[in-house]
């Protein structure tokens, strides 16, 4: 089995804004993925609503398995939230924009990227790791706003001016949420005009089920249903000039094989510092000791991970190519993507994620492969 590497600029998330943005009429090259001329396109991405789920779970979600699909896209690496929210928010891959992981070391220390928190601290560190630095390439929504588009950001009122909203999606006016109804009305708001505009929603809730329950269990599903509802409505009641388009930023598997590196002194022998996700490590290694590292890494996962050094991460594209300087420190100097069922955790340091039965983050094709689905009015209405 060969790792499933992202197809970065021709079909990959960095590729959606753009091609929205093209169909809405900013200037600027060729998209990859071609989307019809309009006056308004409305993207909603569902966290962990991977192609592969979605096809298995079909009769689960007939609108949205009902609809003209642009894809499957891949990812990138690694596909987790954060990095795929870099991809999409700026169009460029993980290698470009620098947010190579949840967890990313920068500066010398661990950031957690979902909260903009350090390691071992709870205290928001966006003063001193100011996002639009350790994150420093234009957004598209700027672009959009600069060439006159009204740009509309609908999430979780907690979001408004975190380090990753700013990191990410910067450049749009926030509307908050609090639930699926008033993400619904903050979509068809944004999209009902006047002039070209861009909106960008967000749902959660599939991803945070399946991380607890696992992808594919009953309340999983039910989820599923219940975004295939959303969908359908903000579908119809679309202004007949607008698109809805709809994606994930990444899929989910069920893991059931953990080696834990808090505890494992094998594993931990050599290791300065373990960044990015459980099922995609960068391993940044004491000086001198990349080499038994490696060793030690690929003889004890075995058949369970890919591992490599990284700068054979890098030559391979795994982020994309060219790599940034301002990211290259940021990968390790073994990188390491789960196979099957295996997670690599920290039970200590990151205890809750550690223990959840549904992860993301690897070269799978369950992780990597995300629907981008197009949705226009329903032609009755």
């Amino acid at each position: 089995m060969e790792p499933l590497l992202p197809e970065y600029g021709r079909r990959s998330l960095a590729e959606v804004l753009p091609a929205l943005l093209a169909a809405l009429g900013v200037p600027g090259p060729a998209p990859a993925l071609a989307v019809p001329p309009m006056r308004a396109a409305a993207l909603l991405l569902v966290d962990g609503l991977g192609s592969e789920l979605l096809r298995r779970h079909a009769d689960d979600a007939p609108f949205l398995a009902s609809l003209p699909d642009l894809g499957p896209l891949t990812a990138g690496f690694p596909s987790s939230t954060s990095v795929s929210l870099a991809s999409l928010g700026t169009g460029v891959p993980p290698g470009a924009h620098g947010l190579l992981g949840i967890v990313l070391r920068t500066d010398g220390e661990l950031l957690d990227t979902l909260r903009w928190t350090v390691q071992g601290n709870r205290a928001d560190v966006r003063e001193r790791l100011v996002p639009e630095e350790v994150q420093p390439v234009p957004t598209a929504l700027e672009r959009a706003a600069g060439d006159g588009v009204g740009v509309t950001v609908v999430s979780l009122s907690e979001f408004e001016g975190s380090g990753l909203t700013r990191a990410t999606l910067r450049g749009g006016r926030f509307r908050g949420t609090y639930a699926m109804g008033d993400l619904a009305a903050g979509v068809l708001a944004a999209t009902a005009g006047p002039g070209r505009q861009l909106c960008y929603g967000y749902h959660r809730d599939l991803d945070a089920l399946g991380h607890v329950y696992g992808p594919g269990s009953l309340p999983w599903r039910l989820q599923l249903t219940q975004i295939d509802r959303l969908a359908e409505l903000v579908a119809d009641r679309l202004p007949p000039d607008a698109v809805l388009a709809i994606t994930g930023d990444h899929g989910m598997v069920a893991v059931d094989r953990r080696y834990d590196v808090d505890t494992d002194a094998v594993l931990s022998d050599g290791v300065a510092q373990l960044a990015g996700d459980p099922r995609a490590r960068h391993v940044h290694v004491r000086r001198g000791a990349r080499d038994d590292v490696l060793a030690t890494w690929t003889e004890v996962l075995g058949d369970g991970a890919w591992v490599v050094p990284g700068e054979q991460a890098v030559a391979e594209g795994w982020f994309g190519l060219p790599v940034a300087p301002h990211a290259r420190d940021r990968i390790g100097d073994v990188v390491v993507a789960a196979r099957g069922g295996t997670a690599v955790i920290r039970s200590r340091g990151e205890r809750l994620i550690s223990r959840m039965p549904g992860q993301h983050g690897s070269l799978t094709a369950d992780e990597q492969l995300v629907p981008l689905l197009l949705a226009s009015p329903h032609p009755t209405r």
